[in-house]
């Protein structure tokens, strides 16, 4: 019998490298900076100075590998030298391969499995955890039935502009499939499917080939635009073993990020003269803050401009007290701009252009006559054609292909280089004039919060204004969207960190509120903030099945219900159809609600083992519920308040 090695010593002469020790320091600079993971359990110390890859020790006997070494194995070490620190799956055949390497021979550790009860919980908990960390986490999906449910969630990160690194499983070669249900969950190209909405996809044949393409999917993936990406892996490349002479050829690629594009040297001048000559600039940001550096630019850039800045919540962008911020009153400003900046805006045109939706659809500009508009996006470098992401095409004076946050300090200096002694006194006149209006805004969203204050149900003000009272000492992360709340978090809370608001779907696809809290909700945990999902009813009960996951996994996250009982904004479109023929409102109800029978969402989440409260009705009751599931929250543990509340 052939002598067999310990797994822990399999490819111990090989070079795997922990991701974030492999970038160069100029490169490292421009990366979010989050704590140190542990080390990679086959490779140095995190943080090492980089080594070149190299072949496995000649000393090691090949021989002794093919026993008990499978690809898997190979594979989970490929992921160690990323650095991936969590992968999320609902559990399928067709990668049980790897998913006994990551728990056996990984450790269960960089990545730790993360069990979800549907795929596409996977893909919008990966989505969240990456708007907190700042790099991807890894989701495994079952052959043609795991990445058809995961494809909402894909599209969803893919409009969003996040990386999302999936390892789909199948099985290719057709002599090799168990007859019956593998057959059906088989697939000549397995990322067909979902080609059209990530940025890279491909199929390995080799191991060899596997850490080549693993590597550069990571690298692709974190480019911007960033976008996910799939590498389908065949069930007999993770279960085989590894022959010897594949095993003396095996090595871990060194990853090198790639700097992000920044936006030409002319273009940049140029916008600067228009900027600083500009008698009314606004700048307008949406997916801006691609880093935590990203808010701290922008605010220099408007600070050299004494300029307002209306911030569209892709990202947090802006400190929301800071009195250059004129989301609120964005409107007016937009109509008396002269030059408009928009930086990675979702929807130039839209930005630009009222449309109204009646009986004939049309639009009409909101800017005035021969107002310049400068445009700095990455995604203009990677337009595709089949889904529509991309919005009407705005015309433009100024377009930089580049991404915007590392354009921004080259736009700064430029505009630092021209401001003579005049346009610093017209700055200074434009800023007392903004900090007026700011002050004027904070004070009306305060007096209008104060609106049925009492009423039941509870209004969406009180709710925003109890959870605040709450957390507005504590390390707080809003992991949600909004909320379909009226935007009272924004006109309420106090926002200066990058990771107090992580932006919205993207896709608006329904569905992703809750699995992407819970993995942004795992990104806080180890910082020790606390993690906020103010949750839609309708959105909760597309993937109920992930409060399950937080309880399981200890993920401590407080969830407040914002539960109108109906899907308010097909409400609104029932009853607008129903004016516009004439018919009536009175049938709006059909088809648009969630009650008779009301979902009780405390029981909901108490059968998953979470902590909950509720349904609450009494406004005066809210505070305390909030603060009783924050103690909870607070001991590491997630907790959810169901709160019955006005429509927005």
């Amino acid at each position: 019998m052939k002598k067999s090695v310990d797994r822990r010593d399999f490819l111990k002469g090989a070079a795997v490298t922990g991701a974030a020790a492999l970038v160069p320091d100029a490169m490292a600079a421009q990366a979010p900076s989050p704590a140190t993971p542990a080390p990679a359990a086959q490779g140095p110390r995190a943080g090492a100075a980089p080594t070149p890859a190299r072949e496995l020790d000649p000393g090691l006997d090949p021989e002794s590998l093919v026993l008990d070494r499978s690809g898997g194995d190979f594979m989970v070490d490929v992921l160690k030298s990323l650095n991936i620190e969590y992968v999320a799956s609902n559990p399928g055949s067709s990668f049980r391969g790897i998913h006994e390497s990551i728990i056996n021979y990984g450790g269960n550790k960089m990545p730790e499995f993360i069990t979800c009860l549907h795929e596409e919980s996977s893909v919008a908990m990966a989505h969240g955890y990456f708007k907190v960390e700042g790099k991807p986490m890894a989701v495994l999906a079952h052959g043609t039935v795991g990445l058809q449910h995961a494809s909402m969630a894909i599209y969803n990160a893919y409009c969003d502009r996040v990386p999302v690194y999936i390892l789909a499983g199948n099985s290719l070669d057709a002599t090799m499939r168990r007859p019956g249900v593998e057959w059906a969950h088989s697939v000549q190209d397995a990322a067909a499917m979902v080609r059209d909405y990530t940025k890279w996809d491909d199929n390995p044949y080799s191991l060899p080939h596997f850490a080549e393409s693993a590597v550069r999917a990571y690298k692709i993936a974190m480019t911007p635009p960033m976008s996910p990406v799939v590498i389908v892996l065949d069930g007999g490349l993770q279960e085989d073993p590894i022959q010897p002479e594949v095993a003396s050829k095996l090595r871990v690629p060194r990853l090198t990020t790639a700097t992000p594009p920044q936006g030409d040297a002319g273009a940049v001048a140029a916008a600067a003269q228009l900027l600083v000559n500009a008698q009314n600039p606004v700048i307008v940001a949406d997916r801006l803050a691609r880093t935590p550096a990203g808010i701290a630019k922008l605010v220099e850039l408007a600070e050299a401009l004494q300029a307002p800045v209306i911030d569209q919540h892709g990202r947090m962008n802006f400190p929301s007290k800071h009195p250059l911020n004129q989301t609120e009153n964005g409107g007016p400003l937009i109509a008396g701009a002269d030059v408009i900046l928009g930086l990675e805006l979702t929807d130039f045109w839209g930005t630009v252009n009222a449309f109204r939706d009646s009986l004939h659809r049309s639009s009409r500009s909101r800017i005035r006559t021969g107002t310049k508009l400068i445009s700095i996006t990455s995604v203009d470098l990677a337009t595709k054609s089949n889904f529509q992401d991309f919005q009407r095409y705005p015309e433009v004076d100024v377009a930089m292909a580049a991404d915007a946050e590392a354009t921004l300090p080259q736009l700064t200096e430029a505009v630092r280089k021209l401001v003579t002694a005049d346009r610093t006194t017209a700055f200074q006149a434009r800023r007392t004039r903004l900090e007026q209006a700011h002050a004027r805004g904070r004070e009306a969203a305060r007096n209008e919060a104060m609106h049925a204050w009492d009423a039941s149900p509870i209004s969406t003000a009180r709710m925003a204004a109890e959870i605040w009272a709450q957390i507005k000492t504590e390390d707080w992360s809003l992991v949600s969207e909004s909320g379909n709340s009226s935007g009272w978090v924004f006109r309420l809370w106090d926002f200066d960190k990058h990771y107090q608001h992580l932006g919205d779907s993207g896709g608006a696809g329904v569905g992703y509120g809750a699995p992407a809290a819970v993995g942004a909700a795992l990104a806080n945990k180890k910082y020790g903030r606390i993690s906020v999902n103010i949750q839609g009813d309708g959105d909760m009960l597309y993937a109920p099945g992930v409060l399950w996951t937080a309880a399981h996994h200890k993920i401590p996250l407080l969830t407040v219900m914002h539960n109108n009982r109906g899907y308010h904004q097909e409400v609104m479109h029932i009853q607008r159809m129903a004016n516009r023929h004439q018919r009536g409102i009175t049938n709006w109800h059909i088809g648009t609600m969630i009650d008779n029978p009301n979902v009780d969402f405390a029981k909901i989440a108490q059968g998953m083992g979470v902590y909950a409260e509720g349904p609450i009705t009494n406004p005066n009751d809210l505070g305390p519920a909030i603060q009783r599931a924050l103690a909870i929250v607070k001991k590491g543990e997630p907790a959810l308040v169901d709160v019955v509340t006005q429509p927005r």
